[in-house]
């Protein structure tokens, strides 16, 4: 068969490793997935199933992230989309400000046909026209599941689960219906689990109540897949849908049922990588501190400080050394570079130099290492943290990604779509900073060298 010429879901991400998250989960429900990041410069078509914008757009003011938003939809809908999801993080990560509830009112707003009204117009075109979405972040897989409106993080509720003392986007709230109505005039709804538990017909007959109701987003209960598979089915006549990864796990079913979904090949297929790989680790949370202290009793790794670079240390320099030395060694190794240290250490660190200015520092330390190294031969990158990876992917000036088949939960290898002429693909391997188990970085750098279309 031939691949579609034109993609089917279009997705809208805020930020890196989110994004391929969710590409993971459609690579897995069989559809030949493209991640971009940020917005292409054109409308060139581009040949699969389902495209990802990567923003970077989570903590930033709620204005910016609405305009990146709006105008990623414009090039969706100039690729052809027929759905848009609007993905965000399975914590729910956002501020009394937003960005969640900005971004998808005005997502609503923007595909939503004024002219048309729900009373009466249950068939037909019409029948989309009503404002109206879902918001579920759950992602069992990963263990965060909705009950009730509240989102769990393994058996604590979000306000108790670490989150609460994150340095951006800190969660005191597990109620989503209150944490989501505090950022959107939109009314805010619940799709309650007994209700989700007996299927799809019922799950559609309580989004017809809410939307008489006056709702226009409803946080959806969902304790297992087969509460996402549920939803998808669902909700497969939205024009949009919100929420973490694990929703996409229903909505490639629903155009395959629809006659839409045809591919020819593996849609996890990838490029083969040539070359030497290194690891790059800004998270300090607590998985990819145990992923650092798991790779560092056997293996090489350089420590980047904030506060050395603050005073301008040449870390970046010394970096750089140590991988090459150790590739060049008789029995070549791969190294970890990394930021990642003790909660304790990030705020002395950021009582001194401040959040947002450690942050940078770090960023832009690991991106320049990044540069340099893959300018010296590396072609395999595997790397720890939203942040960092948005910043990795930026300095390698990569523009595509292609999703292949997942490392672990939430995480799949990738390998650049070359824009240019004569540019070589790189593997890369984007975590977000909570997922992956603690062996995870050999696990990826073993993926990344089996990568074979």
């Amino acid at each position: 068969m031939t691949q579609p010429s034109r993609p089917l879901l279009g997705c809208i991400a805020d930020d890196f490793t989110g994004a391929t998250d969710l590409a993971n989960m459609l690579v897995r429900g069989g559809m030949r997935t493209v991640q971009t990041i940020g917005i292409p410069a054109d409308n060139a078509p581009i040949q699969a199933d389902a495209l990802v914008v990567a923003l970077k757009s989570r903590t930033i003011d709620a204005a910016d992230a609405v305009a990146q938003s709006l105008a990623s939809l414009d090039w969706l809908r100039a690729q052809g989309c027929q759905q848009i999801f609007f993905k965000y993080c399975s914590t729910f990560d956002s501020t009394e400000a937003g960005n969640i509830g900005p971004v998808a009112d005005a997502l609503l707003d923007a595909l939503t046909d004024p002219s048309a009204t729900y009373e009466g117009k249950e068939s037909g075109a019409h029948k989309h026209s009503h404002r109206f979405t879902i918001a579920c972040p759950a992602f069992p897989e990963n263990h965060r599941t909705v009950y009730r409106g509240h989102l769990f993080v393994g058996d604590a509720l979000l306000s108790e689960s670490g989150m609460e003392n994150h340095p951006l986007t800190p969660m005191t709230d597990a109620n989503l219906v209150r944490v989501l109505q505090r950022q959107t005039q939109s009314k805010v709804g619940l799709l309650r689990y007994d209700t989700i538990a007996r299927g799809a017909g019922a799950v559609r007959e309580a989004i017809a109540k809410l939307r008489a109701e006056g709702v226009h987003i409803a946080i959806a209960d969902a304790i297992s897949d087969a509460d996402l598979y549920t939803l998808g089915e669902a909700c497969n006549d939205l024009p949009l849908i919100t929420g973490g990864s694990g929703v996409a796990l229903g909505l490639p079913a629903n155009f395959r049922a629809a006659g839409k979904l045809e591919s020819d090949g593996p849609a996890a297929a990838l490029p083969a990588v040539e070359g030497s790989a290194v690891v790059l680790a800004g998270s300090a949370s607590k998985a990819t501190q145990a992923q650092v202290a798991a790779w560092l009793a056997g293996h090489p790794g350089f420590k980047i400080d904030a506060l050395a670079l603050s005073r301008g240390e040449p870390l970046v320099d010394q970096a750089v050394a140590f991988a090459q030395q150790h590739a060049a060694a008789a029995q070549p190794q791969t190294v970890l570079i990394y930021a990642t240290t003790s909660p304790d250490e990030v705020k002395r660190v950021q009582s001194e130099l401040g959040a947002a200015r450690a942050g940078e520092l770090v960023e832009a330390a690991l991106a320049s290492v990044a540069r340099r190294l893959r300018d010296a031969g590396v072609r395999k990158f595997v790397v720890a943290g939203g942040e960092t990876s948005g910043a990795v992917v930026q300095a390698l000036d990569v523009r595509m990604l292609r999703i292949g088949a997942q490392i672990d939960p939430g995480v799949p290898a990738t390998a650049s779509v070359p824009t240019r002429d004569g540019e070589a693909s790189v593997g890369l391997a984007l975590k977000s900073g909570n997922f992956g188990t603690v062996d995870f970085f050999e696990k990826a750098l073993a993926q990344l060298d089996g990568a074979r279309a």
